[in-house]
């Protein structure tokens, strides 16, 4: 259960990195109120994931879902530049993911 927390921890935080570049600078209002519920569901389930999980392995898969899935966004919905090197990085980015989650780190 605990790393089904993190999963959605790092779903939001793809969704508060993408909430913050739309906010313009905490400009518009809807998307800034986004950022911040995203923000706020995001760090909460990581905070309650850690109770059973050890840091570095919780971080990084928090971390490695939020990176990947915001650069997928941007690349699917925002326009920003697609790249078979972008696109290595992002599955170098998930492999080392699931290393760390391989490596024995749950509880």
């Amino acid at each position: 259960m605990a790393w089904l927390l993190v999963v959605v921890a790092g779903l939001l935080e793809t969704g508060f990195a993408v909430c913050l570049k739309l906010s313009h600078g905490f400009t518009r209002l809807w998307p800034t109120i986004a950022f911040a519920s995203f923000a706020l569901g995001s760090f909460g389930l990581l905070t309650l994931s850690l109770r059973k999980l050890d840091v570095g392995p919780a971080y990084a898969v928090w971390t490695g879902i939020g990176a990947a899935g915001t650069t997928v966004y941007g690349m699917v919905f925002l326009g920003d530049l697609v790249s078979t090197l972008k696109l290595v990085s992002i599955t170098l980015v998930i492999l080392g993911v699931i290393g760390l989650q391989l490596s024995g780190s749950g509880h």
